[in-house]
């Protein structure tokens, strides 16, 4: 079953063309998310970017545990590469490069998702 998360990045005032532009032009990283072991053991399923008003968001939907997930991310090199042109627009400064920095970027940043509704699954009730 796949799983939603998101990430949300506070933009400098007047960055915003310049962001949606870095994010339209993103490399796509490699879907299969491996382990230690190279086992695929999760799946990078879809990416959606919102930006408004001196904020961005990303979303992705993804198969499998999230810190394998997340330390997948952090090894490809598009990601990489976003990441860094991203951050001179940033309003809140950040470390991404030490993997504790990374760390509490990602724990603040993320975004708890609270409803994921689909037109082909049942509504379920509270008994």
């Amino acid at each position: 079953m796949s799983q939603w998360h998101a990430l949300y990045y506070p933009l400098k005032a007047g960055s915003e063309e310049t962001v949606k532009e870095l994010f339209k032009a993103s490399g796509r990283p490699q879907f299969d998310v491996r382990d230690d072991q190279g086992n695929v053991a999760g799946r990078l399923l879809g990416t959606m970017a919102f930006v408004g008003k001196e904020m961005a968001v990303r979303v992705i939907e993804v198969e499998g545990p999230i810190p394998l997930v997340a330390a997948h991310m952090s090894r490809q090199p598009e990601v990489k590469e976003f990441e860094r042109q991203l951050e001179e627009h940033l309003a809140v400064p950040r470390d991404m490069v030490t993997p504790e920095g990374a760390r509490k970027f990602f724990r603040d940043a993320a975004l708890e998702c609270v409803l994921a509704r689909r037109h082909d699954q049942p509504l379920e009730t509270a008994n």
